[in-house]
């Protein structure tokens, strides 16, 4: 059922109306709006349990099983600590921004949400249309992870796989596409597709079991570290450390996933900001853990990057633990794809639902309560992704677009505190405007670390954003459609119109 509530006009005053102004692009959400807009449509089901769980499937996924292997061998040798450490320091900044905006705003879209009420439409437009690549991304990201390790379940009890069916294009000899990966992203479509609850619960589940198996894995390699396998401790000089560091990124990111899914969470504002720091704090010690216990156990130079763990293992004897590491990987790095699936599904719910893409996807299963339609696209998509681009290219993609939503959030915080100091807030960034001001300074330096071709790709997704929002979502808007009204999802699916 649609409803119009009353709320104060963006830009009252006629001499402020054009294009670049309050009136026009630069118009904001009104954070009055959050509360009667979650009033249907996803249901309230994650307590903050829950929410822990689904920021640590998405923070502790493909960094520990795969990519802390990738960057070690290729970027930064034993030096990949410091890569970590680097990305945690300024994700940690971020995620303390995060923090205040999850309890100011309790709403779907996560940054999209927080940039659109603090700087305006098209800023808003922008972080959202980025975010939609970058999560898509970031669920290929892990699909391939896990197809690596698959594969090497499938050597290990002696079925051969066709070469075309291993890899991408350039990643082997016959690769043709990486089959596995592909088939992953569907099937998580199909689970998310499901409901928030049934989803939310096989999530924990799975969060559960990846934690032992981190632990196992930590633990049984503690006894096989060589101190010998540190030196050199920057082969590649503080440069590799430092492009490592923008690669490894995205795997201390995962609590911007759950905050994407704020209006599935029952007292959001009390425990959205706790689930953030909590996750975050644990998924920091688990990666400084994970990387001393890799690097120890195998030289950098000789490890396997399509399944590190398991072949860090089998170096030192413990091949049978290897493949139980490897099940586990399967089942484990999963959660990271289905964290950041259901979050990219969600910034899309929103961005419909405020008219700026076609309010077709704002309309939910009448009986689930989810996105369905923009799941099963998402899930296209990023099998697509999966499919055809080798994992470093496709985790470069991800992270020039977190890297961008962290520099956005942090200014929005700073903004806010000064535009709307009013508000109530169940959670404050400490020592603003400092906190907020190392997460933009470690966000730039990370970017500058990055491929060209990954900006190349970027700057091309923003320019056809720019051409979409130009054509559509600026005239289509609700905010443009009249400040008297306010959007809310009916319970039974159709959402779209206002009165």
């Amino acid at each position: 059922m649609s409803q119009a509530m009353p709320k104060t006009p963006p830009s009252a005053d006629p001499a402020a109306r054009g294009l670049f102004t309050r009136a026009g692009v630069f118009r904001l959400k009104p954070v009055d709006s959050s509360e009667e807009e979650t009033a249907g449509g996803l249901r309230r089901t994650m307590g903050l349990w829950q929410l822990v769980a689904l920021s640590l499937g998405g923070l502790v996924g493909a960094g520990v099983f795969s990519l802390a292997g990738v960057v070690a061998h290729d970027d930064a040798g034993p030096g990949v600590m410091i890569s970590f450490l680097i990305a945690i320091i300024a994700s940690s900044a971020a995620a303390l921004c995060y923090a205040e905006f999850a309890g100011l705003i309790p709403k779907a879209g996560s940054a999209y949400t927080y940039s659109y009420a603090a700087l305006g439409e098209a800023i808003g437009w922008a972080i959202g249309w980025d975010l939609l690549l970058e999560y898509t991304a970031i669920v290929a990201v892990v699909a391939i992870a896990i197809s690596g390790y698959l594969s090497y379940i499938l050597d290990q009890v002696g079925l051969d796989i066709p070469h075309w069916a291993l890899g991408a294009p350039g990643t082997g000899s016959g690769h043709k596409v990486d089959l596995f990966a592909a088939l992953l992203c569907l099937l998580l479509a199909f689970v998310l597709s499901r409901g928030t609850k049934e989803s939310a619960r096989f999530e924990t589940i799975l969060v559960v079991v990846k934690l032992g198996i981190v632990a196992l894995v930590v633990i049984a390699g503690a006894f096989h570290i060589s101190g010998g396998n540190f030196s050199p401790f920057l082969p590649f000089g503080i440069g590799g450390a430092i492009s490592g560091a923008a690669t490894t990124f995205f795997a201390v990111y995962g609590y911007d996933a759950m905050s994407a899914a704020a209006e599935e969470s029952a007292e959001a504002k009390k425990v959205l900001p706790k689930a953030i720091v909590i996750s975050l704090a644990i998924a920091a010690v688990i990666y400084l853990l994970v990387c001393i216990v890799l690097l120890g156990m195998q030289d950098y130079r000789h490890i396997d990057v399509k399944s590190p763990f398991s072949s860090a293992l089998a170096s030192v004897g413990l091949a049978g633990l290897g493949t139980v590491v490897a099940v586990g990987a399967v089942i484990g790095i999963t959660t990271s794809a289905l964290a950041n699936m259901l979050a990219v599904t969600r910034v899309w719910f929103s961005m419909s639902r405020d008219g700026l893409l076609p309010a077709y996807f704002a309309k939910n299963h009448p009986k689930r309560q989810v996105p369905d339609r923009v799941i099963w696209l998402v899930g296209i998509g990023s099998a697509v992704i999966a499919g055809f681009l080798p994992i470093k290219e496709a985790a470069d993609l991800t992270n020039i677009g977190i890297l961008m939503a962290f520099i956005v959030v942090a200014v929005a915080i700073m903004v806010m505190r000064r535009t709307r100091p009013d508000l109530p807030r169940s959670f404050r960034t400490p020592w603003v405007p400092l906190v907020p001001l190392v997460g933009i300074g470690f966000s730039i330096w990370l970017i500058a670390n990055l491929d060209w071709v990954t900006w190349v790709r970027f700057v091309v997704w923003m320019l056809l954003g720019l051409i979409v929002y130009a054509f559509y979502g600026y005239r289509n808007s609700v905010e443009n459609r009249g400040p008297g009204t306010v959007r809310t999802t009916p319970q039974g699916g159709d959402e779209g119109s206002t009165s």
